[in-house]
């Protein structure tokens, strides 16, 4: 079992920046493919990034692209998502997740969720 606890969401004006966390338990971290998702209220959960176990691969969406980057610190646990150039249709709830399968868009892949952070962007 992993458990993952996502922070640094917060209130931010469009055209700012955050830099999401998600520490991860556990000794096998480095084992894992990790994703973020996002989910707005009364939207489905999308995609936003990927970044493979030694953070050599990543995929992001297309709406972020160029702007958010995702990384990772396997000695430390986590992994983060730098956000730049927010737009308020940016906010949503953020989840990272943990695969020890292949590196895909799909949440059905991913066996482990943190609780989520939010992200608000005003206009």
């Amino acid at each position: 079992q992993v458990q993952l606890v996502e922070s640094g969401g917060g209130l931010v004006q469009a055209g700012g920046s955050l830099r999401l966390s998600c520490a991860a338990s556990g000794r096998t971290f480095s084992s894992y493919n990790m994703g973020w998702f996002r989910q707005a209220p009364g939207k489905a959960r999308e995609f936003v990034a990927a970044i493979s176990t030694n953070g050599g691969l990543q995929r992001y969406a297309d709406f972020v692209k160029g702007r958010f980057t995702a990384s990772r610190d396997n000695a430390k646990n986590t992994v983060y998502l730098q956000m730049n150039s927010l737009k308020p249709e940016d906010t949503a709830t953020y989840y990272c997740a943990a695969t020890m399968g292949i590196i895909w868009s799909a949440p059905r892949v991913y066996d482990y969720w943190g609780q989520g952070t939010q992200v608000t962007v005003s206009s």
